[in-house]
């Protein structure tokens, strides 16, 4: 079983970001959850989403996982929540953030013995570029498929403009390009 753990402020997509990817997996056969826990669901709040895919019947609804990837995608949340919580010796973290890895990693000491498991991209800077507004998900769903591996481009591409087929063109191509930028860009 592969689980995903999103950290998020509310408003900035990781639910619609764990939904879409969960629409996505959907289309393979295999089987996937797509949940968030918070609060009060305040605008800016910390919170957290979640994925599992697995081939099985997925039958744990628990919000304790050990998860496979950590996909920050507001970058203060990197020094201020626990993103090490729970991990494995192969958990592979994707941080939004402008810094480098090198700075990045500099000033979170507890990143150190994962270095190699650490990857890099400004979500923010290619969501505002593309989309226009900060609206992080679509180019972290980008850096999510390049670094599992989990999916070609092209087909998740193809994949993610059916699940985006109710807004207009201008918004899907937006989108599209927001996931590509951030492919090619996640260090």
């Amino acid at each position: 079983m592969v689980e995903i753990r999103w950290h998020s402020r509310a408003g900035q997509g990781a639910v619609t970001g764990a939904k879409g990817l969960g629409d996505v997996v959907s289309t393979t056969g295999k089987q996937v959850q797509a949940f968030a826990l918070y609060g009060s669901a305040k605008r800016g709040a910390a919170m957290r989403a979640y994925n599992r895919i697995d081939d099985e019947q997925i039958i744990n609804h628990e919000k304790f996982m050990l998860p496979d990837y950590v996909l920050v995608i507001d970058p203060a949340l990197a020094f201020s929540d626990n993103i090490v919580e729970n991990d494995k010796e192969t958990t592979k973290y994707i941080i939004t953030t402008h810094l480098s890895k090198e700075e990045l990693m500099s000033q979170l000491p507890e990143l150190k013995e994962r270095e190699e498991r650490v990857y890099v991209v400004d979500c923010i800077k290619i969501s505002i570029d593309t989309i226009g507004r900060s609206v992080p998900n679509a180019p972290m769903l980008g850096a999510f498929v390049k670094i599992s591996g989990m999916f070609e481009l092209d087909y998740f591409l193809d994949r993610m403009k059916k699940v985006l087929s109710k807004f207009p063109q201008k918004i899907i191509d937006s989108n599209m390009d927001a996931i590509t930028i951030a492919y090619n860009e996640v260090k």
